[in-house]
């Protein structure tokens, strides 16, 4: 085994021959492992997010195998950990709201243990950044590998979306175009394998933004979570940290400015989701890195969507494997000389250019050519105005041209239960015209900022053929929903934004080409109805205690990232005092 070029944190805990040496060898030597193993190698934290609630991760134990035998063949020493894993199906309020805390403990278990470097296993929607922004704080040499999106979705002999398909039936059931049993029987359908949504949906959004950042080896994004290739990544990401850690290759050598802007163009090209913009801000945060919201505009404007994939397109992620993957995707804009950045550095220690200019792409219609875009400009939208000092987001491949540039009046739903409540009311006075404004789901106000953005449609306007209406809230979307929604409004209205002042049958313009959003009233009676607001807000009894408490009082805002004030930078990886 060749000599480590740098010296290793572990030898901290293990290269001693004192009392601390010999306490903390001889109790990791209960579990059988023999003295040669504490002899300079490095050793490899393998961070799991496994967890049997978080479905999109339950094959991580399996995964996890084939990263520790590429840590041995590469001469490392392999240790797994847990971490919270922070499932989005199951987790309530909303995953969102815990991942700072799931980054606290990425961050303190490398931090306070004997790890040279470490592989992220990531693959639910809020793991990949919750783990990205925790080992950027620590700044140790760190990979990500990715868990894989499901199969194929399949009901009644054509392929559905995981989620997408929630999106689509439940409406219809609603408008009574079909039957609660034609809904219930796509359940099982939807999710046929292990692995991450099969959508373009947050999940394989943010695989894909780590793979554009550079943090993980090509073709990591979309390969199927049950393709034999999976694992073969993951043997391959355990020889290549073991080689990082010798190089001292650092996660803030990967994660630059550069390597963001990459990103960003890139999101446009997938047609990936809004919730990019809040992860990609809190990993920046975390790393040093300063990203702006207006970036999106001025890095992403222009970027056509070449990849037709559901919510915006019609194919699913096993496709877009099949069709070349997202090589195939930075290919196509390196060759139109839309790849920001093409000489970033790239966990295999090459260039994001070097990694993609001979990839083949085998499906043109899953992966489209320059000139035939599924949407001629695929970038998120950044909305200000009145409404939004502090900006929103929209995602045109998911919305509808003609609602693009809208004037409507607004029907106002104060939180999530009065929208309940009301939605469904035969007499709610609305129109397809309308514009639907939903408050208090925001960060604080929900607290978490909950996937509750994309409001179903009233009953009585699906049945009369209504597919889409604008709607506007301070709450995010799920990756794998559709249409024209306005959403991160900043700042948030529990926090005292615009929004929480927006009246029933205010009149709100909404322009995503010129990213103009107007609350038609004066500046005047806006001072005045923000100043009623503040004198009469009172404190949630709920938000006084546990984590909750923290959370609430310390969280961001959707245009910085939703983490956590305390938080935001690079603490390094400094070695703890002794525990005894």
């Amino acid at each position: 085994m060749s000599k480590s070029p740098v010296k290793l944190r572990s030898a901290e805990w293990f290269g001693t021959a004192d009392k601390n040496g010999f306490m903390y060898r001889s109790w990791m030597k209960n579990q059988g492992i023999p003295d040669h193993e504490f002899q300079g190698k490095p050793v490899i934290g393998i961070c799991n997010t496994w967890s049997e609630l978080t479905p999109c991760n339950a094959h991580f134990r399996k995964l996890a195998e084939h990263v520790r035998r590429g840590i041995i063949e590469a001469g490392g020493f392999p240790v797994e950990f847990p971490v919270f894993s922070n499932g989005e199906s199951n987790l309530r309020p909303t995953a969102m709201f815990t991942r700072n805390l799931a980054s606290i403990d990425v961050e303190e278990s490398i931090r306070g243990n004997p790890i040279d470097g470490v592989v992220l296993l990531v693959g639910c929607d809020k793991t990949t950044p919750a783990l990205l922004m925790g080992a950027a704080s620590v700044d140790v040499p760190a990979i990500a590998v990715s868990g894989g999106p499901m199969l194929n979705g399949k009901h009644q002999g054509r392929d559905i979306g995981s989620g997408t398909v929630v999106w689509q039936l439940s409406e219809q059931v609603k408008a009574g175009t079909i039957t609660l049993h034609e809904f219930m029987s796509a359940e099982a359908g939807m999710s046929r394998s292990a692995g991450t949504c099969n959508t373009m949906g947050t999940a394989s959004t943010m695989a894909c933004m780590a793979e554009a950042l550079g943090v993980t080896l090509p073709h990591n994004a979309a390969i199927p979570a049950v393709d034999s290739r999976r694992y073969v990544l993951a043997h391959m990401s355990g020889i290549r940290i073991v080689e990082m850690v010798r190089e001292d290759l650092r996660l803030s050598k990967l994660l630059t400015r550069q390597a963001f802007e990459n990103a960003i163009r890139t999101n446009a090209a997938i047609g990936g989701s809004t919730n990019a913009v809040i992860h990609l801000k809190a990993i920046a945060g975390r790393i040093g890195v300063e990203l702006a919201l207006d970036d999106w505009t001025a890095v992403g404007q222009g970027t056509p969507t070449l990849v037709d994939l559901m919510p915006s397109g019609r194919f699913l992620m096993e496709d877009f494997y099949y069709a070349g993957g997202l090589p195939a995707v930075l290919r196509r804009l390196g060759e139109a000389g839309r790849l920001p950045h093409p000489d970033a550095l790239t966990a295999n220690g090459q260039s994001l250019w070097d990694n993609v200019k001979d990839a083949p792409s085998y499906n043109p219609e899953v992966i489209r050519d320059w000139d035939t875009p599924l949407v001629p400009d695929g970038s998120i939208r950044i909305l200000r105005g009145n409404l939004a000092p502090r900006g929103a987001v929209l995602k045109p491949s998911a919305a509808t041209a003609r609602l693009l540039r809208h004037r409507g009046r607004a029907v106002v739903f104060e939180n999530l239960d009065d929208y309940k409540a009301r939605i469904a009311d035969p007499d709610l006075d609305v129109t397809a015209d309308s514009i639907l404004v939903l408050k208090n789901c925001g960060p604080r106000g929900y607290p978490g900022m909950a996937e509750v953005g994309n409001m179903g449609l009233p009953p009585k306007l699906l049945a009369q053929g209504v597919t889409d209406m604008v709607r506007i809230s301070d709450a995010r979307m799920s990756g794998t929903a559709y249409g024209t929604v306005v959403l991160h409004v900043a700042p948030e209205a529990r926090a005292g934004g615009p929004l929480a002042v927006v009246r029933e049958g205010d009149w709100i313009e909404l322009d995503a080409d010129t990213g103009r959003l107007h609350l038609e009233v004066s500046d005047a009676e806006l001072a005045d109805r923000l100043a009623t607001w503040a004198a009469g807000q009172q404190t949630d009894p709920a938000d006084g205690s546990g984590y909750r408490k923290l959370y609430v009082e310390h969280v961001m805002q959707a245009d910085e990232g939703c983490d956590f004030d305390f938080l935001v930078g690079r603490r390094g990886a400094g070695v703890p005092r002794h525990s005894h």
